[in-house]
């Protein structure tokens, strides 16, 4: 957004007692213009600018704002907060505030950055509190139980000459030991259940996370009314870009249109559906996945509505924006189902090895799309390999995850600088695996790749992303991506953790920040050459 400079030189004209007329009349524009200058209804710069500076005896840079973009950007970033969305601010609010109310904007500032970094800390302590249960006096409790447990089996082994008394006293206290153990981990996997189902983010994006996460990104509704869906349209024909515009124009009158201008002008995305004119638009530079994928979404939510609506009728969505998000999310997920059918998707991959690249030649489809069909492969008594699924843009922020039990994926921000999501930016559309061990012992075999939509123009840019997929390394042998490695071998495993933020190791040479609660004195992170004084 523009400086509101049109303000600024209605205030500074009237400060100066300068009618509008007359400032017109010096700067040589009529004062109709004028007006529509300082009501930021059009653009001034150049040299105009700078006879209006010099009758105005200001600076161009004070009369320009110049100092002043940032913290109008900074509005714009605070007033999108989900909590303030829902307020009726006016179009030109924010650069008015900026203009005549500066003190207050920058007060407002401020404080939105004092909340989101607020925000950023609860989201690391939540992270750290769901997915790292070794903490405080529950660790102890538990470490407490196992010590008693091994130590009255080191004597029933070691002590030869117990009589039967004894012995029957030593086996009573690892029975009632264990039994507390078992009940203090109940509890605690009982804790951390509650905490996950009552407490809900105000983000919309985190309240869709939860839903997947709470669902395990398999919706068994969706699944049947995809397998249905599927059989209809092979009905008609080859299942394809080609049969689902035919069914489209047939049953809900839709057309399609390849290439052109954009329904709107300047229209920045690859496709684009108008429900007025019944029409599907796709940018000419899209690929055919694309296409397929983006038909098969729109039919299935046109031909399956009440399916979506009822699994959007058992979450838990505070807002519009989540609601309209999570409605996205299960049109996708139903387009997915329809693409990869089950069962014969989960043939294909354990027959390939999980092969993307040949399934999504087999498919017609994208890397991305097929990564994120298998971590939906979780139907009960017929599971793919368990993946979890990450995907990074080119500053190293976290855009897309789905979790994998017992592997720490951060919710937001960024991820251990040395996984393979990162590495992949360095060689681009090439795969990268590598095997992993975090200070648990815990190892698993990483996936990356990176993707791009394609360009239409020479002018385009392209913002490239990272997809990672994450599997046990048990699981790896099962995956082309394990062949010829060593997964027996854990010495040549790369030590990694979740995030800098959550991990502890604190003698990692690639640490960018501190632990969540680093010991004092232990300290690795920019640190002085000499000690403190």
């Amino acid at each position: 957004m523009r400086a509101p400079i049109g303000f600024r030189i209605s205030n500074r004209r009237k400060s100066l007692k300068i009618s509008q007329a007359t400032l017109a009349r010096r700067v040589g524009i009529s004062p109709s213009y004028l007006n529509l200058i300082e009501n930021n209804k059009r653009d001034i710069g150049g040299a105009l600018l700078n006879r209006v500076a010099a009758q105005l005896d200001i600076p161009v840079d004070e009369l320009a704002g110049r100092t002043e973009q940032k913290l109008l950007q900074d509005l714009e970033e605070a007033f999108a907060e989900p909590l303030l969305e829902s307020l009726p601010f006016r179009p030109d609010e924010r650069r008015e505030l900026v203009a005549q109310y500066p003190a207050s904007a920058a007060a407002l500032s401020r404080l939105h950055r004092a909340y989101s970094s607020a925000v950023g800390n609860a989201d690391a302590y939540a992270d750290r509190l769901r997915s790292d249960p070794l903490l405080s006096q529950l660790l102890h409790q538990i470490l407490s139980g196992i010590t008693a447990i091994r130590s009255s089996a080191e004597i029933l082994e070691e002590v030869t000459d117990l009589d039967a008394a004894e012995r029957q006293q030593f086996l009573a206290a690892i029975g009632r030991d264990s039994r507390t153990l078992a009940e203090v981990a109940r509890n605690l996997i009982g804790q951390f259940d509650r905490s996950s189902q009552i407490s809900r983010s105000i983000s919309p994006a985190r309240e869709i996370d939860d839903l997947l996460i709470e669902r395990q990104n398999h919706f068994p509704v969706l699944e049947e009314v995809a397998e249905q869906l599927r059989r209809e349209i092979e009905v008609q024909g080859a299942f394809g870009g080609a049969t689902l515009a035919k069914l489209l124009a047939e049953r809900f009158a839709v057309t399609v249109r390849i290439g052109g201008p954009p329904p709107e002008p300047d229209y920045p995305g690859q496709y684009r559906f108008d429900p007025d004119l019944r029409q599907l638009w796709f940018h000419g530079a899209t690929t055919l996945a694309t296409r397929q994928f983006q038909l098969a979404r729109l039919y299935g939510e046109l031909a399956a509505p009440d399916a979506i609506k009822a699994v959007l009728a058992t979450a838990t969505l505070s807002t519009q924006t989540a609601r309209r998000l999570a409605s996205r999310a299960m049109g996708s997920y139903l387009a997915g189902a329809m693409v990869f059918p089950y069962w014969q998707f989960l043939q294909d991959a354990e027959d390939a090895g999980y092969d993307i690249d040949h399934l999504r030649q087999l498919y017609h489809a994208s890397f991305e799309q097929v990564a994120h069909r298998l971590v939906t492969l979780r139907r009960p008594g017929e599971e793919g390999v368990a993946f979890g699924f990450l995907r990074s843009d080119p500053a190293g922020r976290l855009t897309k995850h789905f979790p994998l039990p017992g592997l720490l994926l951060p919710n937001s921000g960024h991820a251990c600088p040395l996984w393979a999501i990162y590495a992949a930016f360095r060689t681009p559309e090439e795969p990268v695996r590598q095997l992993v061990q975090f200070t648990d012992g815990s190892r698993y075999l990483f996936l990356a790749r990176t993707v791009r939509r394609r360009t239409g123009a020479f002018r385009d840019r392209v913002v490239a992303s990272s997809v990672m997929l994450a599997c046990d390394a048990l699981h790896a042998d099962r995956t082309v991506y394990g062949a010829g490695m060593d997964l027996a071998d854990s010495e040549a495993d790369i030590p990694v953790g979740p995030s800098c933020r959550l991990c502890t190791r604190r003698d990692c040479p690639s640490r960018q920040e501190e632990p969540l609660s680093p010991e004092e004195g232990h300290s690795r992170t920019r640190g002085p050459l000499l000690p403190m004084l």
